[in-house]
């Protein structure tokens, strides 16, 4: 057995120890239960994404959007396994760049830690935007700077306060989500079975082909619509960044992530189906939410406050997600020298608070910007939040492949939680998620963000050789991996 070889079995020796012991990044409090752990999986599920943006979808794809949620959603499953696996063969908080740092190199991970964080940073921007516009529909005379405001040092507090009070504010903005969808779902499938309400006598399944057929505008429409598809699933590889900071995650993870077809299979497709077929799909429009409408056309009363006091809590529970991520992940950045080594710092509640306070900073900023930028702009934002989420994806599928060659060729152990397909499920996904990046591109509305993301490439290119020239030790792997090859050389 080489050295290298040695060295990569020592490494599998203390993955498997860190799934029962500490995480590789001690200090964290292990503050994360299992139900909290399984509602910030299901959080991760629904979001803005499908509350607000499945109408302009609806408008654009009719009934067909049905299928192409489900068809994303087979591709996060493959995704989700793939990282479940990293996860139990060595568990870490920010395991997205630490995957890509140990089995494509230094510059990967540094990479893809700064596009998540980029990622939750402007969804940060986005989504505090939007809540302070839901309050707006209650309280019209509060200026929408001071909802948003008020938002972000509340959620900024609890951040500072313990990795537990996040835990409880995603599992109650999680329950508060799961509530109303199965609340939505059971009244609609009430009103196809039964017929009562003033949409009963046009509710029919049949609304589901009746109209121009399943797909009313063609294929084409559908497939264009996929991009919007992945934004509205961004955050379900958050139960990962919790990896660190979860009581049992040989347990807790598995549970998480294998739970999320049936999820999936709800929450979206099930949602949707129910929707589309209480209401004719006609009547949906961009700009207002398919549940508020739907609501609106069975005649519950207050119900489009209701779905609006929903949504909110959607926005802020997102919110939340990006203040507890980037703090993480700056965290994570310094400790392999990527970032400033004082975000490497814990608090005395075992949280990474200046990296969270920057964090909070740059989302303020966009607090200001969007007060004075158009509307379109919250598009912009999305789009480049997607773009930075199908990176962190990528990256976790490409390390998973190169995990699974190491294993293959002995030099890594087995994880206990092995993907359905091993690799192949793996490639499946990464050929769909470069088809969508081709979307994208093929849009001229969304493809600004691929702009935006090829001038924040060469940032951290720049970045990188100045980092480079201030510390090459850094750049040519962390401790205990210096004067390794990047692992792909190592397995390709």
């Amino acid at each position: 057995m080489t050295s290298s070889q040695v060295g990569k079995h020592d490494q599998g020796r203390a993955g498997s120890e860190a799934v029962n012991g500490d995480a590789p990044e001690e200090g964290y409090e292990r503050g994360l239960g299992s139900r909290q752990v399984q509602m910030i999986a299901i959080g991760g599920a629904i979001g803005v994404g499908l509350f607000l943006n499945a109408g302009a979808n609806i408008a654009k794809a009719g009934p067909s959007l049905i299928l192409m949620y489900a068809l994303a959603g087979v591709i996060i499953f493959f995704i989700m396994r793939a990282l479940g696996e990293l996860l139990l063969y060595r568990p870490v908080s920010g395991s997205f760049a630490e995957y890509s740092r140990e089995f494509l190199g230094p510059f990967f991970g540094y990479f893809t830690g700064w596009t998540y964080w980029l990622m939750w940073v402007v969804t940060g921007m986005a989504e505090l935007t939007a809540a302070a516009i839901y309050v707006h529909y209650w309280f019209p005379a509060i200026p929408q700077w001071v909802s948003a405001l008020v938002f972000l040092v509340v959620l900024f507090v609890a951040n500072l306060i313990s990795v537990k009070v996040f835990g409880e504010i995603e599992f109650w903005a999680s329950m508060i989500k799961v509530t109303a969808l199965i609340g939505m779902i059971v009244i609609g499938l009430g009103v196809l079975t039964f017929g009562f309400s003033s949409a009963g006598d046009t509710a029919a399944v049949s609304n589901l082909w009746e109209f121009d057929g399943f797909f009313p505008k063609g294929i084409g429409s559908s497939l264009m619509t996929l991009q919007g598809v992945m934004f509205a699933y961004l955050a379900v590889e958050l139960v990962g960044v919790t990896a660190g900071e979860s009581e049992n995650p040989e347990k807790t993870l598995p549970k998480a992530i294998n739970t999320l077809p049936w999820r999936i299979a709800l929450f979206y497709v099930g949602a949707l189906t129910v929707i589309l077929c209480v209401v004719k799909w006609t009547e949906f429009a961009p700009g207002v939410s398919p549940f508020v409408k739907a609501f609106a056309m069975i005649g519950i009363p207050a119900g489009a406050g209701i779905v609006n006091f929903v949504v909110l809590t959607a926005a802020l529970s997102s919110c939340n997600s990006g203040m507890y991520s980037t703090g993480r992940m700056l965290r994570n950045l310094a400790e392999s020298g990527e970032a400033p080594r004082a975000f490497s710092k814990l608090s005395a509640s075992k949280t990474p608070a200046l990296g969270i306070t920057v964090s909070v900073l740059f989302m303020g900023i966009g607090v200001v910007l969007n007060y004075v930028v158009p509307e379109k702009a919250f598009g912009y934002v999305t789009s480049v939040a997607t773009a930075a989420g199908i990176w962190t994806w990528l990256m976790i599928l490409v390390s998973h492949i190169l995990y699974r060659r190491a294993v293959d060729a002995g030099r890594l152990p087995a994880s206990s939680f092995p993907a359905p397909g091993g690799a192949k499920c793996s490639w499946i996904a990464v050929v769909f998620l470069l088809f969508v990046t081709g979307l994208i591109a093929y849009d001229p509305d969304s493809r600004v963000c691929l702009y935006v993301m090829a001038v924040w490439a060469a940032a951290l290119a720049i970045g990188w050789a100045i980092l480079k020239a201030r510390n090459p030790q850094v750049t040519e792997g962390r401790e205990g991996r210096e004067g390794r090859e990047p692992e792909f050389e190592k397995v390709g």
